[in-house]
């Protein structure tokens, strides 16, 4: 549809590899050995997988032990995806163009959604990586011990761990592409806007988890039972107020850079931010992971550990297969113009993800009293 065919979009589009204008409807399908390079089903399978079996978890949770959060944490993702993305896509649809340009494009994978703006994938790793970090924060047991605040904010930081591993990597596989001259891309951190680096890696999913734990987890930690209608209406609230929380979270950075007309200086304050997430996040974390080392974990979660293990293994690989290129690039682009991210940051990201499995396997469960199926939990 040529009336969705921004300028800077179809800019993007032809350097990722495919024609605006030849971009499917509402649901289109590709052969997905026919993409632009191997690792984008490969990308496809892994997030899927990890979409499918956390909401698999989720279901069997709150059916074998009336606990709805994980439901409710992977629909509120998606309702989080609905209300955040499609304005993205296509700012001038939705009366915003005037102030908003196409900050970013997806290539096309096996299966895209809405004119090719997003990939099938993109809807499941909301709900895949928002699981992965509730999980761990929720078998290290710091909501029960910090309450909601402190617990989100650390779920922001392993969320953060988890997706910057992906983040950095991306545009160089041509995964997608940023528009590097939008102010709102600005600053960037070598391939990746810096506020990507900390609204979508960090404050969305803290947002998210806040919301989820304030409405649902706590009361079900102390004894309350919902029905189905109960658990629609609060995803939904969630989804929403998630969607708010993203957008009052960075408004220090956002205020600063508007003040002083300055990206660089607004970029400061984004990192200051995450400073500040670190800072609360790690020793909570560790301080909990050494409490439960003698006490022992209420709540175990042996699924969504292993899947994150193999997360780690499949993007270890793909980075692997990055590596020549990467270390090829010239002023921080690749022979096949493709920018690259910052392998040192996603080393530590690797680090601080792989160390969260290990202290929530590190941690044995408290004796049940009865035997737990492996896939309702603990």
């Amino acid at each position: 549809m040529s009336d969705l065919c921004a300028p800077t979009f179809a800019g993007l589009a032809a350097r990722l590899g495919f024609s605006c204008e030849d971009m499917g409807g509402l649901v289109s399908f590709r052969n997905p050995l026919n993409l632009e390079n191997w690792t984008l089903p490969v990308l496809e399978l892994l997030v899927i997988a990890g979409a499918v079996l956390s909401l698999v978890y989720a279901v069997n949770r709150w059916r074998r032990h009336n606990d709805p959060t994980n439901v409710v944490l992977w629909f509120g993702a998606i309702a989080y995806l609905l209300i955040i993305e499609p304005p993205l896509y296509f700012p001038a649809q939705f009366g915003i163009g005037a102030y908003v340009d196409t900050m970013f494009a997806h290539n096309v994978f096996s299966v895209d959604f809405l004119w090719g703006r997003l990939p099938l994938y993109i809807v499941a790793i909301y709900p895949m990586m928002a699981t992965v970090a509730f999980e761990i924060v929720r078998i290290l047991g710091v909501f029960q011990r910090r309450g909601v605040l402190i617990g989100a904010i650390c779920v922001g930081f392993i969320h953060h761990a988890f997706y910057e591993i992906f983040d950095h990597l991306g545009p160089q596989l041509r995964w997608w592409e940023w528009t590097l001259d939008h102010p709102m891309n600005q600053p960037f951190f070598d391939s990746v806007p810096l506020p990507s680096v900390v609204v979508f890696a960090a404050l969305w999913p803290m947002s998210l988890a806040f919301c989820v734990q304030l409405f649902v987890g706590r009361h079900v930690e102390a004894g309350t039972t919902y029905t189905g209608p109960q658990v629609l209406w609060r995803t939904v609230v969630v989804g929403v107020l998630a969607s708010i929380g993203t957008a009052v979270l960075p408004l220090p950075a956002t205020v600063v850079g508007k003040i002083t007309g300055s990206t660089d200086t607004g970029g400061v304050v984004y990192a200051l931010e995450l400073v500040a997430l670190t800072v609360v996040a790690v020793p909570v974390l560790v301080g909990q992971w050494r409490s439960l080392r003698e006490t022992g974990a209420h709540h175990t979660n042996p699924l969504i550990l292993g899947y994150a293990a193999v997360y780690l293994a499949v993007m270890a690989v793909l980075w692997a297969a990055a590596l020549p290129a990467y270390f090829g690039a010239t002023d921080g682009v690749t022979a096949a113009g493709d920018p690259i991210g910052s392998l040192w940051y996603a080393v530590v990201c690797f680090v601080i993800a792989g160390l969260s499995i290990a202290a929530c396997r590190s941690v044995a469960p408290r004796a049940q009293t009865t035997p737990q199926p492996l896939l309702a939990g603990g």
